[in-house]
């Protein structure tokens, strides 16, 4: 599968920068390329899920270099995306590693009784979720592109609780807290499912990345919320 069509592959980024006049066309290859890159996105996340899972108990050792690594390769990705090769490169790098620190939470449900199940039904409900939510952005009429600074504020207020409940390690804020960031990324599909149709995003990958992540932190959540109310703990 060419994930580029070719004037991207060839270097001409002229029709992908923010701020420049995109006609229909340009749109259309925009957004396809944007979805086959986080349909492959999704398959490396998996991968490394799959390889993690049976070296779970390593991975939760060196859970905090990882995620460390994780931000280094995303970081190195927003200098890289426009450069051919490396930027698939260090995105498929950084969707394999997400992948790998997702493998404790994984192993963890799978070894509860119906573990299987539950990751089955929290990706299923995902994938509803997800596919339900950029619907609705494709037919709404309201716009959801000017809602970023709520959002991000939003996005804070959930990251600092679940860095607070760390340290308290309560069920129930975990609840609120998982809860929580299953609305918010719902929103953010509709929000980035929009600027991805508007052309708002600087390429492709930007947008894809957008999307994988808020797929990502949709299954999490929901895989956090289906174990914790299907233990016998």
């Amino acid at each position: 599968m060419g994930l580029y069509d070719r004037d991207y592959a060839r270097g001409n980024y002229a029709a992908y920068e923010t701020g420049t006049t995109k006609s229909e066309a340009q749109i259309v290859a925009f957004v396809k390329e944007t979805y086959k890159l986080f349909a492959a996105s999704l398959m490396a996340g998996a991968v490394g899920a799959y390889v993690g899972v049976p070296l779970a108990a390593s991975i939760q050792g060196m859970f905090i270099p990882l995620v460390i690594l994780e931000f280094a390769l995303l970081f190195g990705l927003n200098f890289a995306k426009n450069k051919p090769g490396i930027n698939l490169i260090v995105m498929f790098a950084f969707t394999f590693v997400t992948g790998i620190t997702t493998a404790p939470l994984l192993a963890y449900t799978l070894g509860m009784a119906g573990g299987a199940t539950i990751v089955g039904n929290a990706f299923a409900m995902t994938a509803v979720v997800f596919g339900a939510m950029s619907f609705f952005a494709v037919k709404t009429t309201k716009d959801f592109t000017s809602y970023s600074k709520p959002l991000f504020i939003a996005l804070l207020v959930i990251v600092g609780f679940s860095i607070l409940n760390l340290f308290l390690g309560n069920p129930l804020i975990m609840v609120l807290i998982s809860g929580a960031a299953v609305v918010l990324f719902s929103i953010l599909v509709i929000y980035d499912t929009q600027n991805i149709i508007a052309g708002n995003y600087a390429t492709p990958i930007d947008g894809a990345i957008a999307l994988y992540l808020d797929f990502l932190n949709i299954f999490i959540s929901l895989l956090q919320l289906f174990g914790i109310f299907g233990s016998d703990e």
